[in-house]
Parts: C-alpha cells; sequence; structure tokens
C-alpha cells in the first residue's frame, strides 16, 4: 500500500519574501488608486500648494500642470499659501510655470495665507496673479541658517542675483519690478489692496469664482503666444489635490524626520548586530533606513553629514566589538552629532535640523550606549556554566550542623555539603564555593 505523499514545505525565509513582494505590490495598487483620475477636457484645474516651497511641491506643481496640458484645460489655478522655501527649487516652479502651454494662474488663498520669500517669485511669475483679501506677499530677502543677513561678498552677490531675478519676473509679465527688487533688498511686504494698487498682483478676489469671473477675457502671452482667456466662469473645475504618497513624501521631506529616521535606522541595524537573529530590530532599521534616503531626495543634502551618521553607527558597533574604554563611542556620539548639524546644504533655516533635536539625539544615544549596551555586553562576557557548575555562588540554607559535613537545602533540593571555613550551625546562610560531583563545598554567606 503506497502512503500519501505530503506536500513539500515552502521555507519560512521564502514565505516572508512572497509576503514583502506581495505588501508591496498591495501598496503599490493602494498608491496607483489614490492618484487623481482626470479626464474631463477643457476644464479648469485647481491645485493647492500650502506648504515651504520644497521639492515635494515642484512635484505637484509639475504634475498638475502637465496634467492640464495633457487633458487641455482652459487654465491652472494655484491656490498658493507659503512661508517660502528653497530657491533652486523654486527657480524650477517658475520655470514650469513660464514654460507651460495652458495659462496658470496663481491665487493667494484663503484669507490669512501668505506668499512670503520663494512665494513672492511664484506669485509674480504665473500669468494671472491675484490674492484674497486679508493675505499678504513679499519679505524675499535671503537669509541664512539663523535666518539673518548674508554678510560679507558672498551676502552682496546673493542679494544682486535674486533682486536682478526678481526685476525680470516682474517685467515679463508688465507688474511692478522697482517693487519686487525692494521686496528683495529691503524685505518689505504688502497686504492685499496695496497689491493690487501698486501693480504687484492683477487684483483681488474674494474666491474662485470671482477669480475666474475677473480673469476670463484677458489676454496673456502662454509659451510665447497671446492667448485671450474665454469661459473660465462657465468651465469644469477639477480639484487635483496631492495623492497619498506626495502627502507622505510632504511629511518626510522635513529634515527633522530624515534625522530621525537615518538614527532609527543605524540603531535598529546596531542592535541586530548585537543579537543575530532577532528579526524586529533588523527589519525596522532596514525600513528605517529606506525611509531616511527616500526624505533625503526630496531634501538638498549634504552626503557627508550622511555619512557621518552612518558612521556614528559603526564606531558604536567598533566599540562594542572592541571592548574599549568608551574612547570609540564618545568619537561616535560626536559624528552622529556633527553629522545631525550638516545634514542638509541649503542656508535657509526651515531645511536645517534642529539643533536642540540633534543635541537630544546625541545625549539618548550616549546614555543608552553606555548604559544598556554595556550592560549587554557584560553578560556576554561572563563565563557561560552548564550543569552543576551553575550553582557556583548560589545561596542555600545549612539543614544540619555542618562540622564540617552536613546537609543544605539548594532550590529545592537536599545536598551533602562541607563547609570550607569551620562549623556552621544548622539554619545559617551559606554560598556555595564549588561542586564535587554531588557534595558541595560552601562558606558562610557574608
Amino acid at each position: 500500500m503506497t502512503g500519501r505523499r505530503s506536500r513539500p514545505r515552502i521555507p519560512l525565509s521564502l514565505r516572508r519574501l512572497i509576503a514583502a513582494a506581495f505588501a508591496m505590490l498591495l501598496l503599490a495598487g493602494l498608491a496607483g488608486a489614490c492618484a487623481p483620475s482626470i479626464h474631463d477636457r477643457g476644464a479648469v484645474h485647481i491645485l493647492t500648494a500650502d506648504s515651504d516651497v520644497n521639492p515635494v511641491m515642484r512635484q505637484y506643481i509639475d504634475r498638475g500642470i502637465s496634467e492640464a496640458e495633457r487633458t487641455h484645460a482652459r487654465a491652472v489655478v494655484i491656490r498658493l499659501d507659503t512661508p517660502g522655501g528653497l530657491t533652486d527649487t523654486m527657480e524650477k516652479i517658475v520655470q514650469r510655470i513660464q514654460a507651460a502651454k495652458v495659462p496658470v494662474i496663481v491665487y493667494v488663498a484663503p484669507s490669512g495665507a501668505k506668499a512670503a520669500s520663494a512665494g513672492t517669485f511664484i506669485t509674480m511669475s504665473a500669468h494671472v496673479a491675484a490674492m484674497a483679501p486679508g493675505t499678504s506677499i513679499g519679505a524675499a530677502h535671503p537669509v541664512d541658517v539663523n535666518g539673518g543677513d548674508i554678510g560679507g561678498t558672498l551676502g552682496t552677490k546673493i542679494e544682486n542675483n535674486a533682486a536682478a531675478y526678481a526685476r525680470s519676473i516682474a517685467e515679463e509679465h508688465r507688474r511692478n519690478a522697482d517693487w519686487a527688487e525692494s521686496a528683495v533688498r529691503n524685505s518689505v511686504s504688502a497686504s492685499t489692496s496695496e497689491a493690487v494698487s501698486m501693480n504687484i498682483v492683477d487684483y483681488a478676489a474674494n474666491d474662485i469664482d470671482d477669480l475666474l469671473r475677473q480673469a476670463d477675457g484677458r489676454t496673456v502671452t502662454v509659451n510665447g503666444q497671446p492667448l485671450t482667456l474665454s469661459g473660465l466662469d462657465t468651465a469644469t473645475r477639477v480639484t487635483n489635490d496631492m495623492t497619498l504618497v506626495e502627502r507622505f513624501l510632504l511629511i518626510l521631506s522635513d529634515p527633522n524626520v530624515a534625522f530621525l529616521l537615518l538614527s532609527i535606522g543605524g540603531l535598529g541595524l546596531l542592535l541586530e548586530f548585537l543579537h543575530p537573529g532577532v528579526i524586529a530590530p533588523g527589519v525596522f532599521g532596514t525600513i528605517a533606513l529606506i525611509l531616511a534616503f527616500f526624505a533625503l531626495g526630496t531634501l538638498p543634502v549634504n552626503w557627508a553629514g550622511v555619512a557621518l551618521v552612518l558612521i556614528a553607527f559603526v564606531l558604536f558597533a567598533a566599540e562594542l566589538h572592541v571592548g574599549g574604554f568608551g574612547a570609540i563611542g564618545i568619537a561616535g556620539v560626536l559624528s552622529l552629532v556633527t553629522g545631525g548639524l550638516l545634514l542638509t546644504s541649503t542656508s535657509n533655516p526651515d531645511f536645517q535640523v534642529s539643533r536642540w533635536l540633534v543635541v537630544a539625539t546625541g545625549a539618548a544615544c550616549a546614555v543608552f550606549f553606555f548604559t544598556v549596551v554595556m550592560s549587554i555586553i557584560r553578560m556576554r562576557r561572563m563565563p557561560a556554566y552548564m550543569g552543576t557548575q551553575a550553582l557556583i555562588g548560589a545561596s542555600a540554607i545549612a539543614r544540619s550542623d555542618l562540622d564540617p559535613e552536613g546537609f543544605v537545602f539548594l532550590r529545592g533540593e537536599r545536598w551533602k555539603a562541607i563547609a570550607a571555613d569551620g562549623p556552621i550551625s544548622s539554619g545559617a546562610a551559606v554560598q556555595v564555593m564549588s561542586v564535587d560531583g554531588l557534595t558541595l563545598t560552601v562558606r558562610r554567606q557574608a
């Protein structure tokens, strides 16, 4: 009789790999499903840019304009609210607006919003620029890492370049070039009514309906050709918000988040090094590092700073392996703090890692390293005992007088014992010094 053939078992590692691949496919499908589907042709596309000017905003605006071009939209409205951001990213957004094949309207809204610093350049580069009541524009002077003026020859060069750039944008769209230059050199700002009266923006609008109604009939230059805007107030409106992936990227684009992910990733791999085979630290450390590098891809990163952060955990591992007196560990803490301070390569304070966060993280790693980790190392260096040898150092109670032989009670069992330091009376606490077969050598417990 032939027995039933058993099915071959899939190795655990292969099952985990299959599960991870399935999860990635599921996330990719979810990301695709969350992306907006825009098919209406001749519509007005409305984007909302309400964050710092960073690469994520640039990618979002680029995608929104490209989608409007693909569907031959009548116009793109960028609802803007930003305190400013990266100069190079702002320049790329301005270039994308100027190269757009559809009219781009920048609308500083809602009430209380602002188009400060880099936002000033973006607003003035639009084919149509408008502001909601209670908004402001301006204060476009370049600043250093501490938010102050950039001194010396470098500061003069940066200021002159920014002023010339602001003037050229304003002149191209027939707006107030003198004010644009003053916004850079003197950090002047303007309210909604002032911006309209000084020809900084085209008009004030209470809402999107009012915005499109006033824009309708205006003639603008789009991609080098004159174009009269028409049918905006009656056109279908399509809201093209950020996808879930873009919002997730926006969260990750915070330099503080990137630094924390980089540190957590290094710490996770360090714990995996200490305890090989423990899955959780290594897995979470790897995931954190992947997210950290993903975040760094959206920031003006200084790779020397990244290298210093990672080297810090290499030094921690080296200290554990070498077993020195802590010098390598101290070097690791210094490397971590220095790397955090140098993580980004911009003078914009909005894209710098908080110094308090860097110092706190370095201090936490130092405390963790010199307490928990060193305790683990001490335990690992203790000699390994097996069988009866594990009883050495244990406490017992004398069950009879030991003079010198007698009996003791140890871990629920009765053992024959010999007193090594003189007679011991019954009931006294003793400590095991050595084991010879089934006989213990004990002494009075101190």
